[in-house]
């Protein structure tokens, strides 16, 4: 896939998994990577700015495997952020759609 199709769509993906409920970042490395190649490395980076940007909160929990994880979880501005992100990424597949589906004019 296109390095610039992921750079613009991996904020997406990572506060959309957040919706859906409380990650830690190896979990969501892994889920991202499992659809779109990505390397590890890529999401701490995200996940560190989403952070100071205030779309998640951090805590740790035991884990049974090993040392305590540190899970993300969502903020109502990471809620509003995810609607937001959603909202112009169909408005925008739904234009490429009519170009790529012979619909465009």
């Amino acid at each position: 896939m296109n390095t610039q199709f992921k750079k613009g769509v991996l904020e997406l993906c990572v506060l959309s998994l957040l919706k859906q409920g409380d990650k830690y970042g190896y979990e969501l490395a892994d889920t991202v990577g499992k659809k779109i190649d990505i390397s590890e490395g890529t999401i701490y980076p995200l996940l560190k700015r989403l952070r100071a940007e205030g779309y998640f909160e951090v805590y740790l929990k035991e884990s049974t495997s090993g040392p305590a994880r540190k899970y993300y979880k969502l903020t109502q501005k990471g809620k509003d952020m995810q609607a937001h992100l959603e909202a112009e990424w169909q408005e925008f597949t739904e234009s490429v759609s009519t170009f790529i589906g012979g619909d465009g004019k």
